[in-house]
């Protein structure tokens, strides 16, 4: 027989001591919640107990001698009236918000719902179809962290399963999974690239949305959050959440960072006609944005159904309890957070100094981490990139999609292209921030794949069953010639050509680079550019030996030690001309200073320019040539050695390295030189 009695609300979830469990959950309008406990199989309710009211809304209960790795839900009772929004149910078991762990798999049925009216749907009882929470006590991570800085850092962003599902030198058990990621071969890979940080796409749990189920097909991405404080259950080979930090120490001995992306706007939950899993059942109306006058009608502002509302106490603590666990315990980095506007956003829209933007900035723990924003939501004014203080980072499409329509070939876009290759002071200088505040980017796992830029020119999204109806249109690709595969050498080399063109780009323009995984060995999607719910080949990477040895793997390498080598790409702040150390300057092909009258033609579509140090006694020119024409192009004089010196070009073929004042730059290619003082060169 269990003893139990009234608990603490010191800490919120399970928690264990030498003597029990301490069960504390947030559900302030209901009438009473209890505790049920199942067995080891999650199959059978043992006890329902009765939770003890706290002020503020919180529910406690302690259990004296109950075991680590218990099973366990909440039910909370108290007004049903969907109409108003209020969805307390007690025939629904609920999952732990606070849960670090759970036991079992969820499964669609009806009995998840509660927005119907009173009946049979709704008083049925829906724990056979969900985990259980599981009370499971962790330990404080204690890798070594490489506090690597946002000057030397390169993210490489990828998803757990894809990046190691078909690597045939990593142990079966363990492909696709957190220990895939651990493994010497895979992490070998990002260290001879040159990555310092990987970023890695949803690993909360999440679900399969219930209209993608019905389709046969499953959310791939996870941009669909069950639980804020478990790891994805398909990750982990022995269903032990200790992987997850297993993961993150053999990234961090290898020098690497971890930085997850998070879904914080929304939640697996949907809208009023989505299932009742966790925080709808213990205060709707408070976790949820919804219409004032109409509180069973949520804001959308996601796209996804609901809308975590932030601005409410309880969310904001459950979010940031998240985050500092997940740095505390897991050992993470940092973090992304998707539709990062939602985050900051008010009844009256965006707030730059929103409490939780304040509360993370003055937070002793979260303030040390790397905080990266998608500024942008679907909701009024939500577009704000450049927006958000210091110290976020941003990911910059308009970097991404200057880039894609200059080596596309598109007029009238190089005053606009040399803003984003010098970090875009347009919109992080009015704050205070500067280029290494943008998150520099061609393409990310929401898109075309870099190869399929250079092979589609229009999206081919049928296979996700939406008639090719989702996904941007426009997508600033181009096909080369032919849409889809092609064998033709021509048509081959020139793809190969724009897509080292792009790279050179991301990786030598100031700002944080981000490369996406399979970008090293071609990957494709065939034209699929909204890949979110295709869990096969369309988006795990074809690890053969041969792609270890892509043209493109040896490309990135190259470039990163060009961009570590020279110190202009590390400097935080935007050159002006005041600048005594770091110059830009700006020529045509002539080798002349370029005028403003030239900055503004329309037709021309090439670029010439160095990036010195005059401290350090070294100068990059770069010669960027979108053209569909050769272009005969004069030197300008090499500011710290006799000659200037080819670095590496996007060309199959190569020049000789000393060069005269004259050249020939062929189409659509790229060229980096080096003039480096002589006594600087092995600095």
């Amino acid at each position: 027989m269990l003893t139990s009695y009234r608990g603490t609300t010191a800490a919120v979830g399970a928690t264990v001591n030498d003597r029990g469990v301490n069960f504390c959950v947030y559900a302030p309008k209901a009438t009473q919640v209890c505790l049920s406990l199942f067995d080891k199989s999650g199959h059978s309710e043992v006890n329902k107990l009765k939770m003890f009211r706290h002020e503020g809304g919180y529910w406690s209960l302690f259990i004296e001698g109950l075991e680590n790795q218990s099973l366990y839900g909440f039910r909370a009772d108290g007004p049903y009236d969907p109409e108003k929004g209020l969805l307390f149910n007690k025939n629904k078991l609920l999952l732990d918000p606070y849960g670090n762990d759970f036991f079992g798999e969820f499964t669609w049925s009806e009995r998840h719902f509660c927005h119907l009216p009173v009946g049979k749907l709704s008083l049925s009882d829906n724990a056979i179809d969900m985990p259980k929470s599981r009370v499971t006590q962790v330990e404080k991570y204690q890798g070594k962290r490489p506090n690597i800085p946002w000057s030397k850092t390169v993210i490489y962003e990828c998803h757990v399963k894809g990046a190691t599902i078909r690597h045939p030198n990593i142990a079966a058990a363990h492909r696709g999974k957190f220990l895939g990621i651990a493994a010497a071969e895979f992490i070998e890979h990002l260290k001879q690239l040159g990555i310092t940080a990987i970023e890695l796409l949803p690993v909360h749990a999440f679900i399969t949305e219930q209209f993608l189920t019905t389709k046969g097909l499953q959310n791939y991405w996870g941009y669909n959050t069950l639980s804020f404080f478990t790891p994805h259950k398909e990750y982990l080979v022995n269903d032990d959440i200790r992987e997850f930090p297993t993961m993150v120490k053999a990234l961090h001995d290898a020098n690497i960072e971890v930085i997850i992306d998070v879904v914080f706007n929304h939640t697996a939950e949907g809208g009023i006609d989505g299932p009742t899993l966790s925080l709808k059942g213990l205060d709707n109306l408070g976790y949820y944005r919804t219409l004032a006058n109409k509180q069973n009608v949520y804001i959308n502002d996601t796209g996804c159904g609901n809308t975590l509302n932030i601005s409410n106490p309880a969310s904001l603590k459950l979010v940031l309890d998240s985050l500092r666990y997940w740095v505390e315990y897991m050992g993470v980095d940092g973090f992304r957070f998707d539709l990062a506007t939602i985050l900051a956003r008010e009844s009256t829209g965006f707030n730059a100094s929103h409490t939780f933007l304040q509360a993370l900035a003055q937070d002793p723990v979260l303030s040390k981490v790397k905080l990266i924003a998608e500024p942008w939501d679907i909701g009024p004014g939500g577009y704000q990139v450049g927006q958000f203080p210091s110290p976020w980072r941003e990911w910059n499409d308009k970097f991404r999609d200057t880039v894609r329509r200059f080596w596309r070939g598109d007029f009238g876009v190089l005053p606009e292209l040399a803003m984003r290759i010098h970090g875009s002071s347009d919109l992080f200088e009015h704050n205070y921030r500067g280029p290494l505040n943008s998150i520099n980017f061609i393409t990310s796992h929401d898109g075309f794949t870099l190869y399929d830029w250079t092979a589609y020119k229009q999206k081919h999204n049928e296979a996700n069953g939406e008639g090719n109806r989702d996904g941007h249109s426009e997508n600033f690709s181009m096909n080369c010639g032919v849409e889809g595969f092609s064998s033709d050498p021509e048509v081959m080399d020139k793809r190969l050509t724009m897509q080292k063109n792009a790279l050179l780009t991301l990786i030598l323009s100031k700002g944080v680079p981000m490369i996406c995984s399979g970008s090293e060995m071609a990957h494709s999607q065939n034209g699929n550019n909204n890949a979110y719910c295709q869990d096969n080949c369309t988006n795990w990477l074809a690890w053969k030996n041969h792609q270890q040895h892509h043209a493109l793997n040896f490309f990135i390498q190259d470039l990163l030690a060009i961009r570590k080598q020279f110190s202009a790409f590390s400097h935080a702040f935007y050159v002006h001309d005041s600048d005594s150390r770091y110059a830009v300057n700006w020529f045509d092909e002539h080798g002349e200073t370029l005028s403003p009258q030239q900055w503004q033609e329309p037709t021309r579509q090439w670029l010439s320019y160095t990036i010195s140090d005059q401290q350090l006694g070294q100068s990059l020119l770069l010669i960027f040539n979108a053209s569909n024409q050769d272009l005969q192009m004069s030197l300008p004089p090499s500011a710290f050695s006799k000659h200037w010196h080819l670095a590496i070009s996007t060309v199959t073929h190569q020049l000789t390295k000393k060069l005269s004042e004259h050249i020939q730059v062929p189409a659509k290619t790229a060229w980096i030189f080096t003039s480096i003082q002589e006594d600087n060169k092995h600095g």
